[in-house]
C-alpha cells in the first residue's frame, strides 16, 4: 500500500486498522482502532489533518483531504470526498457525494448519493439530505445506515482472513 511521509508528518496507523494495499495514504493522517481504508481511496495530508476514528470506513475511490475529521464508525462511501469537512460519528456520506470545507454531517445523518454538501453547511443529526446544494429530505430517528460502520469492521476482518493476492502464472 503507499503509505509515505510529507513534509515531515508520517501517517500515524493503528494495528488493527484495515488499509487496503490499493488505497494511498499520504502524511498528516490519524487512522484509528478498526478503521477501513479500500481500493483506490485516498487520503492525502498535505494541508491539514485528516483524523478517521475507530470503526470508520473510507469506501472504494473515496478521497479525504484539508483537514477531513470522520468519527467513529462513520461512512464514506465509494467515490465520495470529503474535504475540509467533519462526519459525525455515525453518519453516512453516500456514493459521489461532495462535502465542502467547514461542513459538519451531524451524528447518524445521511448524505444522499451524488448529492453536494456545499461550505459551512451544518447537516443536523438524524436526517436525510439530498441534492445540490443538500437539502434536509426527512428526519430519520433510527437511522438504517447508522449500523455500516460495524457492518465495514467486519467485511475489513473477513477480507484480512480470507482475501490473498492471485499469483499469475505466464502461458
Amino acid at each position: 500500500m503507499p503509505v509515505r511521509t510529507f513534509d515531515g508528518h508520517e501517517p500515524q496507523l493503528h494495528e488493527s486498522a484495515r488499509i487496503d494495499p490499493a488505497a494511498t495514504v499520504i502524511g498528516d493522517v490519524t487512522i484509528e482502532a478498526d478503521a477501513s481504508v479500500w481500493p483506490g481511496a485516498v487520503l492525502r495530508g498535505d494541508d491539514g489533518h485528516i483524523h478517521v476514528r475507530g470503526g470508520a470506513n473510507v469506501q472504494d475511490g473515496a478521497v479525504c483531504h484539508e483537514g477531513a475529521d470522520l468519527g467513529p464508525y462513520a461512512t464514506v462511501g465509494h467515490n465520495a470526498i470529503v474535504h475540509g469537512a467533519t462526519v459525525e460519528e455515525r453518519a453516512m456520506v453516500g456514493m459521489g457525494a461532495i462535502v465542502l470545507d467547514g461542513a459538519t454531517v451531524g451524528e447518524r445523518a445521511l448524505v444522499a448519493a451524488g448529492s453536494v454538501v456545499t461550505e459551512d453547511t451544518d447537516v443536523p443529526p438524524e436526517t436525510l439530505v439530498a441534492g445540490t446544494p443538500a437539502s434536509v429530505v426527512k428526519q430519520v430517528p433510527d437511522s438504517p445506515w447508522a449500523a455500516a460502520g460495524d457492518y465495514y469492521v467486519e467485511l475489513a476482518r473477513r477480507h484480512d482472513e480470507t482475501s490473498d493476492p492471485v499469483e499469475q502464472g505466464e502461458d
